[in-house]
């Protein structure tokens, strides 16, 4: 019997030998999940989930706060904007950088220690060599009352001690600048420095550790571990260390006695607070070059002396420009190598991708030339020669070639003759006899293309001579973009309105002002709107009713509606009204520093309109003129239809020049020929209008007046910058403009030419035209 159930066994084994794996699997893995149950019903708590209790790291157990375990702290939550329609509506004003609200700072502030004898000449040469390489740059002098020369900011300081010098150079950029920068950059007006290398070193090394960098020399009779910054090449401090050194300050300018600034500082940083300084810090190595007297930057070719970031001393200003060459032609070379090696590598890559060589565009390492998608994305070239241009600004087939234009001409002319002789010398030389043919044309993905056919005349070596004529394709390719400086505007500027009103457009000022109360009134902009009502000869006299009663009652209703708003109301008698004349009435009733916003009755201002007046407006700076949208005529523009039930096929077209974003049912066009809105200051509009009657007088002055707009003004009699562009807030409905016969011929011209263009698109007048011939032939 035992046998028989051995061999049973046996055989039960044999059977389930395959399945064993899946059943012990099974076995072990329902153990471990009643295992880890058993854990965490436990009383005991979990310590990897404390660890990642809290985001922040690792929690604390002396802080006596208990991480949530919960996993509902772990999901974003989307908590809704409720404003209490009772309490009053307030504007939130944005910072004036964005980074402020980000809390981020600049990267390096370099401060320079000058002198009474140094300011006015290595400080000035200091200034011009690695000022437009550093966000701040400040000078700092112990002569009291000094004189700061053009475009530097100087610190005096009023007492020529090092040690005072040092110390109060610390003080001030702790207290003005501690908060807003990284790194601090202290160096002498006898240094040169390579702010490039600088820069790049600066935004390598890690904020938060107090570091102090630079040359490191051995205080006499001290460790080696008692070091300071040699101040003559150079040191960066940590804002860190900065921040700790400052309590100190004045312990260590009554304690420690020395007649040079880096030492006292040295001293100082190591008494207080234990750091000394370092030569090399995460990898990053802080190289200096010490220059030897009469030595010719031009011939100094050491390894020491290519890699450094500071060279000291430097006696004189003319040798800092001198090595600011030579560094500049060293970083060129380096640019145009790394740029061959970079075209060397793209040709190669090319030909491993599906177009080959094809695909490969010109210049090597530049985007290709924009390839238009229909006829209306065709870029046109312009044509020239050396004298002339057949492309200009008003329109006339030919003018002058004079300017920068001709600068640019010239230019390119003569970077091609470069070019070739380098490509065929000495076997070829080329003179250029003159230019046959030229086209340019501005492509926004590559930059200013341009084609020359030029005349040229071979020498061989020989001394042959033979006229040749050759077609050279050139690119000036788009650099690197940068910001131009503007002055400083900000969105709390209060707007004065200003409505000229005819009696031809009283019926329209009603649906005016309740735009105004919707769009200003109610949300609380800071916008007035003043009314010039304009009042005709016989018009609005003793006897005969008010044209405009029904404007005067509407803006009272407004004021009544809205208390703590008044619209102000100017009566004005004029025969032929012009628009610089009623502007020279409202000018005067408003202080200087007043920003007008030119409007007219159509005109339906709103938030997003006023703001962009005030941050395009710039007082002494810039004048805007913005283009509205006009819409065509409905009797000839056929509206859209609403958009249909899912399902009932795809909505009808939009009428040619429709803008979407609007949501109007008409199409239409931005009206380039008006400029009757525009946003000024009052002092600038006062300065060109002083202009004019300066240059124009008596009898001329009136003419012009009756044929000249206010931006015509500001482009004849201003030198502000005239800003003119497309603004979708503003839209207005089809209207016909009434243009005075005084008008000058130009003024008339445009006003025609609106009325004109604003009746349709040329599709909807072709159609008007075809529907008309057809009634009239049958």
């Amino acid at each position: 019997m035992a046998g028989l159930a051995i061999m049973r066994l046996s055989s039960l084994l044999a059977v389930l030998r395959p399945a064993l794996p899946l059943i012990l699997g099974l076995s072990l893995g329902c153990s471990l999940s009643l295992l880890r149950v058993s854990w965490i019903q436990g009383e005991g708590e979990d310590p990897c989930v404390e660890a990642v209790g809290e985001p922040g790291g690792l929690h604390n157990p002396d802080s006596g706060v208990q991480p949530d375990q919960s996993d509902e702290d772990f999901k974003p939550r989307i908590v809704p904007y409720y404003r209490d329609p009772n309490k009053p509506y307030k504007k939130v004003l944005r910072t004036r950088y964005i980074q402020t609200e980000l809390g981020s700072r600049e990267r390096l502030l370099v401060a320079v220690l000058t002198s009474r004898a140094t300011l006015s000449t290595l400080a000035v040469a200091v200034n011009r060599t690695v000022a437009h390489h550093f966000p701040r740059l400040l000078y700092f002098t112990g002569q009291r009352g000094a004189r700061a020369p053009a475009g530097m900011q100087v610190v005096s300081h009023g007492d020529e001690r090092p040690a005072w010098l040092m110390s109060e150079t610390l003080r001030h950029l702790h207290t003005h600048f501690g908060a807003d920068y990284d790194w601090f950059f202290i160096m002498q007006d006898d240094t040169y420095v390579q702010a490039p290398r600088l820069a790049a070193l600066a935004g390598h090394l890690s904020i938060n550790q107090d570091l102090y960098l630079g040359r490191a020399e051995e205080f006499i009779g001290a460790g080696e571990q008692a070091r300071y910054c040699h101040g003559g090449f150079g040191y960066l401090l940590s804002r860190s260390l900065l921040l700790r050194l400052r309590p100190h300050l004045d312990g260590c300018r009554g304690d420690i006695l020395s007649a040079r600034p880096d030492e006292w500082l040295g001293r100082c940083l190591i008494d207080s607070l234990g750091v000394g300084c370092v030569s090399q810090h995460q990898g990053q190595q802080y190289r200096s070059f010490e220059l030897a007297k009469n030595r010719d930057p031009e011939k100094e070719g050491s390894l020491a002396f290519l890699s450094a970031f500071a060279v000291h001393p430097v006696s004189e200003g003319t040798l800092m420009y001198r090595l600011h060459k030579r560094f500049s032609a060293l970083e060129l070379e380096q640019a145009y190598s790394e740029i061959e090696q970079l075209q060397a590598q793209i040709r190669n890559l090319t030909a491993l991708t599906p177009e080959g060589e094809a695909g490969l565009s010109w210049p090597i390492g530049l985007p290709a030339p924009f390839t238009p998608h229909s006829r209306f994305e065709v870029l046109g070239w312009d044509y020239f020669t050396e004298q002339h241009t057949f492309s200009c600004a008003d329109g006339a087939p030919k003018c002058p070639l004079q300017g920068a234009s001709r600068a640019d001409v010239g230019d390119a002319v003569d970077t091609a003759l470069e070019q070739l002789n380098r490509r065929y010398q000495p076997r070829l030389r080329f003179q250029k006899q003159r230019l046959l043919n030229g086209y340019r044309r501005f492509d926004p993905a590559r930059g200013m293309e341009y084609t020359l056919d030029l005349l040229l005349e071979a020498v061989t070596q020989r001394g042959h001579r033979r006229a040749l004529a050759r077609r050279v394709s050139l690119l000036r390719p788009l650099s690197r973009v940068e910001i131009l400086p503007m002055p400083y505007v900000t969105e709390a500027t209060r707007v004065q309105l200003v409505l000229p009103l005819l009696v031809a457009e009283a019926a329209a000022a009603p649906a005016f002002l309740e735009a105004f109360a919707a769009n200003v009134l109610e949300p609380r902009e800071h916008a007035l709107l003043t009314l010039l009502l304009v009042y005709g000869p016989r018009e609005g006299g003793r006897g005969a009713p008010d044209p405009f009663l029904g404007v005067k009652a509407a803006a009272a209703e407004l004021e009544r509606r809205h208390p703590g708003s008044r619209l102000a109301w100017l009566a004005v008698r004029a025969e032929a009204p012009s628009q610089v004349r009623l502007m020279d009435v409202v000018s005067k009733k408003h202080p200087v520093d007043t920003l007008f916003f030119l409007t007219t009755v159509w005109t339906r201002p709103s938030p997003e309109v006023l703001n962009r007046c005030r941050m395009n407006a710039i007082s002494g700076w810039q004048a805007f003129f913005p283009v509205h949208f006009q819409e065509f005529n409905p009797a000839l523009s056929p509206q859209r239809s609403p958009p249909g039930p899912p399902g009932a096929g795809p909505d009808p077209p939009s009428p040619p020049g429709a803008d979407p974003s609007r949501g109007s049912s008409i199409g239409g066009r931005f009206d380039r020929q008006a400029s009757a809105e525009g946003c000024f200051y009052n002092a600038d509009y006062l300065a060109a209008r002083a202009r004019l009657a300066g240059e124009l007088a008596g009898q001329e002055e009136e003419e012009a007046l009756e044929g000249l707009e206010v931006m015509d003004v500001f482009l004849r009699f201003s030198g502000l910058h005239l800003f003119r562009a497309v603004e979708p807030g503003l839209v207005q409905k089809f209207s016909l403009r009434d243009c005075s016969p005084r008008l000058s011929e130009e003024l008339y011209h445009r006003c025609r030419l609106s009325n004109l263009e604003g009746l349709g698109g040329r599709a909807q007048l072709a159609m008007a035209l075809f529907e008309q011939e057809q009634a009239n032939s049958t």
